[in-house]
């Protein structure tokens, strides 16, 4: 089929080139969302990965209040300054942005933001938006939609139009994490929600009303926005089975409302929020979680689909073992902290050879437009070089695989095998 190995692997990473993606988790927004579909110069330097690395290296005279009192292309003028200037743009977030730009046809040798200022300055959306998902190549991406979130909420109500090649998905985080602010939003919107009361046996537990109108909320707001899942993050102390009140929401709201709908829950496990408050979006933290728990939900569950990343690398392993004996449990990407080369390379390796093609690879978790670029740009040269060494154990063995079956298993992995789970 090739002659070498150098060969071989051009033939897969050409192959991986012309893949597209279903990128099933990201934090975009529609133009329909104004403000908030972020995309431009300063969006993509001022990423919350970009301020924690400004605060590594800038003087201590650069407080947090100063930081965040500056005007946006000021702050994106002082992380181009320490880390595009004052040194390499070695890190993986800095290099995502020069990769973008380089994608984009920008000369990035000269390091002259203004003229590239002045680039984006003359895009239009409707025109810049579809280039960025030809670029990238990407079929379609999927939002995270929370109806909590009043600026967020107002967009669906007032019916506003998505593109096709944007889909939704359904974030409840607030029920578990701060029950009052979720109820105060419920009860504004016309549910009849409390709170949870005093039981002498049972500890504290909701009233079946609350419980009802709770799962109500989730299926109107479903009717909607049309998810293709229910998601949720949850710190390293996700605690199904243990802490009543999360359990409660679970298995009285969120799991009648998942098997009405035909919908699959997303849990995303591992992020520690506040561990420095002053960063804001980049003051979270990692820790190691007990899957014990998760265990405990997909046994309970056996018919129920659940989606699921973790954030510690210290869990990859024990996640992708679980994702052999469960049938209901898809694992998907490589996030936050995990999503750097030398991880997402060591996970779908592991993945790979625990699961064969059965889980998605990646997903973007773009925040920021334009980093669709990059993110796929720099992932499709990993998994092209994991697939390329598989293959050749392949080939070793005596199996040999055509161009139509590589081209199988990468969109399998890119998005195929999320959406075969979904249909089941």
């Amino acid at each position: 089929m090739y002659e070498n190995q150098k060969q071989f692997a051009s033939i897969v990473s050409s192959i991986l080139q012309e893949t597209t993606i279903a990128d099933i988790h990201t934090h975009l927004f529609p133009p329909s969302h104004g403000e908030m579909l972020l995309w431009g110069v300063d969006e993509l330097l001022r990423y919350h990965y970009l301020v924690a690395e400004l605060f590594t290296t800038a003087d201590w005279d650069l407080t947090y209040e100063k930081f965040w009192s500056m005007s946006k292309s000021q702050q994106a003028d002082i992380i181009w300054e320490h880390l595009f200037i004052n040194r390499s743009p070695l890190s993986e977030a800095a290099r995502g942005v020069i990769t973008t730009f380089q994608k984009l046809g920008l000369d990035v040798k000269k390091r002259d933001l203004s003229s590239i200022r002045k680039w984006f300055s003359q895009q239009k959306l409707d025109e810049y938006l579809p280039k960025v998902f030809e670029i990238a190549k990407i079929d379609y991406i999927i939002m995270t939609n929370n109806p909590f979130d009043p600026k967020d909420a107002k967009y669906w109500q007032e019916h506003a139009a998505a593109p096709d090649y944007f889909k939704s998905a359904l974030r409840i985080d607030p029920l578990f994490e701060d029950w009052q602010s979720a109820a105060d939003v419920m009860t504004g919107q016309g549910y009849d929600v409390r709170p949870p009361s005093k039981d002498t046996d049972e500890g504290y537990q909701f009233d079946k009303k609350s419980i009802d109108e709770i799962r109500r909320f989730l299926i109107d707001w479903s009717k909607l926005i049309k998810p293709v899942y229910f998601a949720a993050s949850f710190s390293p102390d996700f605690a199904y089975g243990k802490d009543k009140l999360l359990t409660e929401i679970i298995d009285r709201a969120v799991i009648p409302a998942a098997t009405e709908l035909g919908l699959p829950f997303a849990l995303m496990i591992g992020a520690r929020r506040g561990v420095n408050p002053e960063l804001r979006d980049a003051g979270a933290g990692v820790g190691t979680a007990d899957l014990t728990c998760l265990s405990e939900l997909l046994r309970n569950y056996p018919k129920v689909k659940f989606l699921v990343t973790v954030l510690a690398r210290t869990n990859q392993h024990e996640l992708t073992v679980l994702g052999r004996v469960f049938r209901n449990l898809h694992i998907f990407g490589c996030w936050w902290y995990c999503n750097n080369p030398s991880i997402i390379e060591e996970m779908t390796r592991q993945r790979i050879e625990l699961l064969g093609t059965s889980f998605t690879a990646q997903h973007s978790d773009a925040r920021v437009l334009d980093q669709l670029i990059y993110k796929w740009d720099h992932t499709r040269e990993i998994i092209s070089k994991v697939l390329t060494d598989k293959y050749n154990d392949l080939y070793k063995s005596g199996w040999e695989v055509s161009r139509e079956q590589i081209a199988r298993d990468a969109r399998t992995i890119l998005g195929g095998s999320f959406e075969e789970f979904c249909r089941k």
